[in-house]
């Protein structure tokens, strides 16, 4: 073919080319638009039904539990075990005369004041582990004693020195929650990735706008996770000092309804401290689902 049918062809071919291309990229476009998966979207009628498929073998889950319970209860294989429908009877029965709120009122006190002590000073602390070498040297090792000591044989040594009244208790929940926190916190700063710090660094950054900027949003999901470990580790702090300090709140009806045998009371009152305990952890999950992003949020 002569050169002057060459130069006059390739520059119509390209233009074919581009439009066949731009009616593919159309059609392609169109096509995600309908089933919903432009922008890298989720189809929606999938997460309906994940959502729901979820919620649904969570209520089937319960309902399998509460019928072997009630069927274990009906069984009289222990007299000390009462069924469902007797455990939950004798719950509503607490709640309406007041003793349930009562108690409640007493045990929230202690939880709170010992929760924001473990929050104030243990994601403090583990922030400062996390950024200087010399702080982790000199604290680490006491939370890491303080995570592995059995709370139950502390709590004795707790009453003989602070007594039985608030002071123990707090400092019974502090000690549980305290660590966890502290120690989430302190790993959640370390495992920032150095890259963002070193990007942070490339455009002159300060070492405030390094930690305000970039290494505490990067570790904020991680130590959320902390957070919500933090509160079931206080649930289990506070039950325990009313347990074996002096009865109060819900230890209290624990103690007195299983002093005089009756059982359904008392199971209604451990059943009702799980509960409060798992709603708290729950709102707090999904707290975190909304703040954080699902690829940064921590399982």
């Amino acid at each position: 073919m002569p050169p002057a049918v060459l130069r006059g062809t390739a520059p119509s071919y390209a233009r074919v080319q581009n439009n066949e291309g731009e009616a593919a990229m159309s059609t392609a476009n169109t096509t995600f638009d309908k089933v919903g998966l432009d922008k890298g979207s989720e189809p929606p009628g999938l997460l309906r039904r994940a959502g729901s498929a979820s919620w649904t073998w969570r209520i089937v889950s319960l309902a399998i539990f509460f019928l072997a319970w009630e069927i274990a209860g009906r069984s009289n294989f222990n007299f000390a075990f009462p069924s469902f429908s007797a455990t939950l009877g004798a719950f509503f029965a607490m709640v309406a005369d007041g003793t349930m709120g009562a108690a409640y009122l007493r045990t929230i006190e202690p939880l709170l004041i010992g929760l924001v002590i473990s929050l104030t000073v243990g994601i403090s602390s583990g922030v400062a582990m996390g950024l200087r070498k010399d702080f982790e040297w000199f604290t680490l090792p006491m939370f890491i004693v303080m995570q592995a000591a059995p709370m139950s044989a502390l709590i004795p040594l707790i009453t003989f020195v602070y007594g039985i009244g608030l002071t123990s208790k707090v400092l019974a929940v502090v000690m549980l929650a305290m660590p966890v926190i502290a120690i989430n916190s302190y790993k959640a700063v370390r495992n920032v990735p150095p890259s963002l710090v070193s990007m942070c660094q490339s455009f002159m950054g300060s070492r405030r706008q390094q930690i305000f900027r970039i290494i505490l949003p990067a570790a904020s999901p991680m130590m959320f996770a902390g957070l919500r470990l933090g509160v079931a580790e206080g649930f289990s702090g506070v039950v325990l000092a009313e347990l074996l300090i002096t009865p109060t709140g819900i230890g209290d009806l624990i103690t007195f309804h299983r002093s005089v045998a009756n059982y359904d009371n008392m199971y209604a009152a451990i059943a009702s401290i799980i509960l409060f305990a798992v709603l708290a952890v729950t709102i707090l999950q999904y707290v975190e689902t909304a703040l954080f992003r699902p690829e940064t949020r921590s399982a």
